[in-house]
């Protein structure tokens, strides 16, 4: 008798533990596909005298990135204004500094009102299923061939050497504070340990773990007040090859 119990409450249990299973599974499932790529950073401005050897056209929107697909859209969008545009990867083995998540042309720093001394902007990429860009791909290709034709001037490309000069007032109180993402975690010993994991490694101190939500704890480096104390923080922890690095502008 307590041997068909026992028999009974094993495949109970193995029951419960295919159900949890299969219930992870498709959790797993959803963030693939979910969890396209997206990342905050510094873009850098194309110009001749850049040391790369593949060249850009100015009045393009096309951008060089380090991992996405040739030929693959992304939405490019200026956090501080709220502009965006559809712009397309030219290439992917343009070899630049990791501090920057891509390279962009004048065309686009100018469409975006991009801040020249700071030109931070949100990359996010679309799916070729997305009906967006179904439905936005032909537009683009039409407008490019436009664009391709058209005299440099016309695009009104900014002297980026210049700063307007009705900036210069708005600019004055703006303040410089941005953090690095380094990953988030499902719980907070996860981002401690990593914590000292790095600091075995690296010599970085400034870090912070904030909690997102009760199953989400995000670990930071940071703030920085001045872009070179960032750039250099951004390198050495760069070399210890993490997936996805963010830089964020702290409000």
């Amino acid at each position: 008798m307590k041997f068909n119990k026992l028999i009974i409450l094993s495949s109970l249990l193995l029951l419960i533990g295919c159900n949890q299973y299969s219930s992870n599974q498709t959790k797993i499932s959803n963030i693939v596909i979910e969890n396209r790529y997206k990342n905050s950073g510094f873009s850098l401005i194309y110009n001749e005298n850049l040391d790369i050897k593949k060249k850009i056209d100015q009045r393009s929107l096309t951008i060089f990135h380090k991992s996405l697909k040739n030929k693959s859209f992304v939405k490019i969008t200026n956090p501080l204004n709220g502009k965006s545009l559809i712009a397309e990867v030219k290439s992917n083995r343009v070899k630049f500094s990791p501090f920057y998540n891509s390279i962009i042309t004048e065309r686009i720093a100018n469409d975006l009102d991009l801040n020249l001394i700071e030109p931070y902007i949100n990359i996010i990429l679309i799916s070729k299923n997305s009906t967006f860009v179904a439905k936005k791909s032909k537009t683009f290709e039409e407008e490019k061939k436009v664009a391709e034709k058209a005299p440099i001037d016309g695009i009104k490309i900014s002297n980026l050497n210049k700063v307007d000069k009705t900036k210069k007032k708005s600019k004055k109180n703006h303040k410089f504070s941005y953090s690095i993402k380094v990953a988030d975690f499902y719980y907070k010993k996860s981002a401690q340990n990593m914590i000292s994991k790095i600091k075995k490694k690296v010599k970085i101190s400034n870090f912070k773990i904030i909690q997102i939500s009760k199953t989400n704890y995000r670990l930071i480096l940071g703030p920085f007040s001045d872009i070179n104390s960032l750039k250099e923080s951004f390198e050495k922890i760069n070399s210890l090859y993490f997936e996805n690095l963010e830089i964020i502008k702290n409000v």
